[in-house]
């Protein structure tokens, strides 16, 4: 049954225009803080399965550090191609825990 699982606390969020990686069940989940504004999104890069959670945020988007690849941390769309996609998650905050969707 969906439902939102605790991810982190606020405290493990990562830096305003910084990405972090976490774990979650059976799935890596890439936490984009882009300006202060908290995105969730499938942690592995489409081109290689780079990690995500591992890049920099570039000019609003999170890039891979294997080769560069960088995703829209809203849409989850490639910079280079819309029709790329990693899958984005519900993101929520409650009492100081971060929860996510899956």
């Amino acid at each position: 049954m969906p439902g939102f699982s605790k991810l982190t606390t606020t405290a493990g969020l990562p830096a305003v225009n910084q990405a972090k990686e976490f774990a979650c069940g059976n799935k890596e989940i890439c936490i984009a803080n882009v300006n202060g504004s908290y995105s969730a999104i499938d942690n592995i890069c489409l081109h290689q399965g780079g990690p995500l959670g591992q890049g920099t945020i570039e000019k609003g988007k999170v890039v891979c550090p294997w080769h560069g690849w960088a995703y829209d941390p809203k849409t989850g769309a490639a910079a280079h191609n819309a029709n790329a996609k990693v899958a984005v998650y519900p993101l929520k905050i409650e009492n100081g825990d971060v929860m996510v969707e899956i």
